[in-house]
């Protein structure tokens, strides 16, 4: 086989390996990023919760001021 063969062959696989590097970063930054994400929807789950608690409880002490009224 031609050595014009040989470098366009080594030129692919160079390119892929370039692109499989690439990927592999790309994918350990989406990881990150998923960690990131969950933590902050937790975080927004149980803001939320606290919140409506906090609504609940002052919906009942309304309801409690009502009824003595």
């Amino acid at each position: 086989m031609s050595e014009h063969y040989f470098d366009a062959l080594e030129h692919k696989i160079d390119r892929l390996i370039t692109r499989l590097e690439e990927l592999e970063h790309e994918n350990v930054r989406l990881k990150e990023q998923e960690v990131r994400l969950r933590d902050e929807r937790n975080q927004l789950l149980t803001l939320n919760n606290q919140t409506q608690s906090k609504v609940e409880a002052m919906i009942a002490r309304l309801k409690s001021l009502e009824q003595r009224s």
